[in-house]
Formats: C-alpha cells, sequence, structure tokens
C-alpha cells in the first residue's frame, strides 16, 4: 500500500468514527431522565413532603450521573490499602482510601447524611421524622453510580438502628451522637463482624469469646473472616459468652470501638484486606481481636435475634442496592439502543431488540417496586403496626432473594447491548456485572435467604398477611381504561391464589426442595400486583404493559414451541 493509500485509508476511518462514534451517555441527572421514579415518589410520598424534596433529588440525580460516576470509576481503579506502620515505624493501622473514595463518602454522609436520615428529625430543612423511602430513593440514585460505599453506609444506618433498639441508655447517650453527626470530620461509620471460617451461614459455630470485666465492659478474643469497612468506628460483633450454653443461646451481641476511651486503639487488628471481584473501592478484611474492649448489647444469649434487625435492614439495603445497579444497566442499554445504528436501523426499532430491552425492563421495575412496598411497610412496621411487621419479614427476604439474583442476569445482558465495549473497564458495564454478584452473596445466600422466607411464614404468619395487602391493592384498583381489564384482574387473582398454595406447600415439613420455587412466585406475584396497582394510579400504560410481563414470561407456564406473549383480552 502506498504512502497516498494509507493516508486515505486513515481518512476514511476517522471520518467512519466521527459519523458513527460509540454512544456515550456521559454525564446525566439520574432523577431528571427518571419520569416513572419521579410518578412512583409522587404516589408513595405526602404531597407536600414529596415537593419539599425535589432540589434534593435533582441534587442526588445530578451529582449522582456525573461527579460520583466519575470517582467511582477512579476508586474502583485505585482499591484501599492497609497501612501497618507509620513512616517512623510506629504501629499504626490505617486504611488508606483513594481521594476519590473520600469525595463519595462526603456526598453520602456529609451533604446527604444517607446514614443518618432515620434517625434524625432535622434533615433537609424538614421537621419531623422521614419516611424510610426516602432514604432509599436518595441511596437508589447514587448507588447507580457506586455500589461498594453502600455497604458501610447501610452498616452505618442499621448498627444505629440496632443500638437505638437493643442499646442501654448510657451505651447509647455515649455513642449515639458520633454517629449521628453530620460533621464528616468527626462522625464515625459502623460495621458488623459476624463471619468466621467455621460460622458463615451456620452462626451457632461462632468461636469468637467475651469474657465480662469488673467495670461492666467485656473483652473479645478471636477472628472474623469477613469484615467490610474494617476500621469504622464501631462494629457489631456476634461472641460467644464465657461459661454460656453451647449453641445459638450462648451468643451474645457487642459494641466494639475502634478507639477506647483514653483515645489509643483497640485490641483488634486488621490481618489483611481481601482482593475482592467487585466493590474494590471499599475495603473488607479479617480481623483479630486480642482483648478487644466491647459492650454488650441487649441481652445475653439473644445475639443472633438482636443480630437479625440489623442483618433484616442491611438485606433491604441489598435489594434496593440490586434495583439501582439494574435501573442503571437498563438506562444504558436504551440509551445505546436509541443512539447506535445498524442494518439502517436504530437498534431499539429491531425486533430483537425490542425483546432484549423488555428483559431488562421488567426484572429492573419489579425490584423498584419491591424498593418502595417494602420501604412503605417499614415505616408503617417501626410505627407499631404489628400487620405490618409481619409483611416486612416476608418481603424483605423476597427482594433480597429475588432482586439480588436478577441483577446478575440484567447487568450482563446490558452489557451484551454495548457490544464489546461493554467488556472494557472504562465503562460502566464491568464493573455493574462485578459488583452485582455480590448481592445474592452478602447477607445471607439465596438458599439462606429463601429458607427465611419459610421462617417468616411459619413464625410470623407472613403469608396470609401478604395475601391480604395484595389482595387490597387489587380491589383498589379500578376496571375500565383507568385501571386493568376483568381478565387481567382474574389472572393476578388466580396466579396469587397458585403462589399462596405453592408457598403453603413448601414450608410443609418434606416441601423445602419448593422454598426458592415458591419465593420467586410469591415475589413475581407480589410486583405484578403491585405495579398494576402503580400504574392505576400513576395513569403509567407502560407500568401497567411490565406488570402483564411480569405474569405473562414469569409466572404463567411457558411453551418454548410458541411465540407467547401478553394475551389480547388482558390489553385494553
Amino acid at each position: 500500500m502506498s504512502a497516498n493509500d494509507q493516508t486515505q485509508m486513515n481518512a476514511l476511518a476517522q471520518a467512519s468514527a466521527a459519523a458513527h462514534p460509540v454512544p456515550d451517555r456521559g454525564h446525566v441527572n439520574n432523577y431528571a431522565e427518571d419520569k416513572e421514579l419521579q410518578q412512583l415518589l409522587a404516589l408513595y410520598l405526602p404531597a407536600d413532603l414529596y415537593a419539599h424534596l425535589q432540589p434534593y433529588f435533582e441534587r442526588m440525580g445530578e451529582l449522582a450521573g456525573g461527579a460520583v460516576d466519575d470517582w467511582a470509576l477512579e476508586a474502583d481503579r485505585n482499591p484501599p490499602t492497609l497501612q501497618m506502620r507509620s513512616r517512623s515505624g510506629k504501629e499504626e493501622q490505617r486504611i488508606l482510601k483513594h481521594p476519590a473514595y473520600i469525595e463519595m463518602e462526603k456526598v453520602a454522609y456529609q451533604q446527604f447524611g444517607l446514614a443518618a436520615i432515620s434517625h434524625r428529625e432535622d434533615m433537609f430543612g424538614w421537621k419531623g421524622k422521614m419516611p424510610a423511602i426516602v432514604k432509599y430513593a436518595l441511596t437508589y440514585l447514587f448507588v447507580q453510580s457506586e455500589f461498594g460505599l453502600c455497604c458501610p453506609l447501610s452498616m452505618t444506618d442499621s448498627l444505629t438502628r440496632t443500638l437505638k433498639k437493643y442499646g442501654d441508655e448510657k451505651l447509647v447517650a455515649k455513642y449515639l451522637p458520633t454517629l449521628l453527626s453530620m460533621d464528616f470530620d468527626h462522625s464515625v461509620q459502623g460495621s458488623m463482624f459476624m463471619t468466621e471460617q467455621a460460622a458463615g451461614s451456620d452462626i451457632s459455630n461462632t468461636l469468637t469469646m467475651a469474657y465480662p470485666q469488673e467495670d461492666g465492659s467485656w473483652r473479645l478474643y478471636g477472628e472474623k473472616w469477613f469484615c467490610s469497612n474494617p476500621d469504622a468506628g464501631f462494629g457489631m460483633v456476634l461472641a460467644r459468652v464465657d461459661g454460656g450454653p453451647p449453641g445459638m443461646k450462648g451468643i451474645s451481641l457487642f459494641l466494639l470501638p475502634r478507639t477506647k476511651d483514653d483515645g489509643s486503639t483497640n485490641d483488634y487488628h486488621i490481618v489483611r484486606l481481601k482482593d475482592k471481584m467487585g466493590t474494590r473501592s471499599m475495603a473488607s478484611g479479617e480481623i483479630r481481636m486480642d482483648g478487644a474492649v466491647a459492650y454488650l448489647v441487649g441481652e445475653q444469649g439473644r445475639g443472633f435475634v438482636q443480630m437479625a434487625d440489623m442483618v433484616n435492614n442491611s438485606r433491604l439495603s441489598n435489594g434496593m442496592r440490586a434495583a439501582g445497579m439494574m435501573r442503571r444497566a437498563v438506562a444504558e442499554a436504551e440509551y445505546i439502543a436509541r443512539e447506535r445504528w445498524a442494518f439502517k436501523h436504530r437498534l431499539e426499532d429491531l425486533p430483537l431488540m425490542k425483546v432484549q430491552l423488555d428483559k431488562l425492563r421488567v426484572p429492573a421495575e419489579q425490584a423498584r417496586t419491591m424498593v418502595f412496598q417494602t420501604a412503605a411497610t417499614l415505616t408503617r412496621s417501626d410505627a407499631g403496626d404489628k400487620n405490618a411487621y409481619a409483611l416486612l419479614r416476608i418481603l424483605t427476604p423476597l427482594i433480597k432473594f429475588r432482586a439480588c439474583r436478577d441483577a446478575r442476569k440484567v447487568t450482563g445482558d446490558a452489557m451484551e447491548v454495548r457490544g464489546g465495549c461493554g467488556y472494557i473497564e472504562e465503562w460502566a458495564d464491568p464493573r455493574l456485572v462485578r459488583d452485582a454478584h455480590l448481592g445474592s452473596i452478602w447477607e445471607g445466600t439465596s438458599n439462606i435467604v429463601a429458607l427465611d422466607v419459610k421462617r417468616a411464614i411459619k413464625r410470623e404468619g407472613s403469608l396470609p398477611v401478604l395475601q391480604e395487602h395484595l389482595l387490597g391493592l387489587l380491589a383498589d384498583i379500578q376496571d375500565g381504561t383507568q385501571g386493568i381489564t376483568p381478565a387481567y384482574r382474574q389472572a393476578l387473582t388466580d396466579a396469587l391464589a397458585g403462589a399462596v398454595k405453592l408457598a403453603e406447600r413448601a414450608v410443609a415439613d418434606d416441601g423445602e426442595k419448593s422454598v426458592r420455587q415458591a419465593a420467586t412466585a410469591l415475589y413475581n406475584c407480589t410486583t405484578a400486583i403491585a405495579m398494576a396497582w402503580e400504574a392505576s394510579k400513576t395513569g403509567s400504560s407502560e407500568r401497567l404493559r411490565l406488570s402483564q410481563l411480569v405474569v405473562a414470561h414469569r409466572v404463567l407456564p411457558w411453551d418454548p414451541l410458541n411465540e407467547g406473549g401478553v394475551p389480547a383480552a388482558w390489553v385494553h
């Protein structure tokens, strides 16, 4: 090839790149672009509060879709490191975080107080306690760019909740102010240290020992195997009381401060940091306690029961994070399909791509609806509604079980829409895929969480409460053009009845092998009915269409030899 030919080829290549650039969504406002989210917030929040919070949702949407997204990429590329000594040789353990991660901490903890919203009554210039939906909606926007930091946020929030609920007055008075501080330089974060090599899902195998002291404190000895945010200001720790009974009844809950009253570092050491597949921006490690000072929280021997409240709160947060990551993955895929041309058509106009995009949208919107339903139930439960507590006990493991599993597939399939670029680390897709795989492992694997659905049904009587709640939503939907057709109402009613029967069989003595199947059925029926109810209130025909796709493709029997689709009688 001559020099002239080479010059012409280079010019053609540059012209082609200019005419057909790789679609780059770039900086966006995650809130302003999401009309469905705006409609749902208007539905679930009191009108005056929703109006008051508009600037805060707008600001978080702007930050999450802009600066936070840039920082998240940098923090993922530059994970934290463990410093064992100071430069002068002094033993001084510190986790060194990348400046980009610290900037994200300032947004989350200081600007928006995401770990404190549920525990203060003076947030965002509003007097009174915020509904849980506010915290989850703001974090939902934030997590679309950064997943790793949301783990410490959730643990700080959950630790504070557990301390307030079970800690004695002196302990709460001593430590609560620093947990709720909005001053970034003087605030502290939380963590929970449960897992040991022998005690993963089976907490009764816990070997860490607790010994009482004359001053009322305790000394802890042992190792914890998975400790995210290991240098947090406070950790909730499960340990076995010296002389206590074997098994779960011998385990108690303790608050472990990083710093002792005299200002010295507590007697526990970070052994190493984990080299993780995802959430690389946030430190996770192993710790060894050598007589660490700790304080009993609640009753002796009730450690796991009390810790379960913290775990359940974290499980709801996990489900919300999965929903947020799916929303980001879908938004990226929709943008690419709208902007990319192939075979003389926009990708979004091609029949196969239309189907693939719907396969991404359906689980993403199911999870979003489940976040709103569960958060609203949490607020009622915290207000003392006993039925709401039973409902919360089943909704929480349902969203943790199904949404976190769906996120793995949705993020992977959305990567494919971008094509080869989706596999390149300078785009968000690889980070979403890696982070999404954590949700179904953290705070209980899928089997453990499905068994918690069974526990909620058997111990809390949650199944009839869930059924009553969903039938109430159905009854609140009109027939006709403003609601649903009689045929679709019947399909939803029949699907719910079938899911309830399956769940009843699954919790029987010989039915455990069907628990996951039952959990999936209940989740799909819950979200389909709630999405139809939301559509009837907001007027969103798209939300109703997605509800119908849930039933047609995730509930009813499907014949792989037929095209399938939504029955005509369901559609106005």
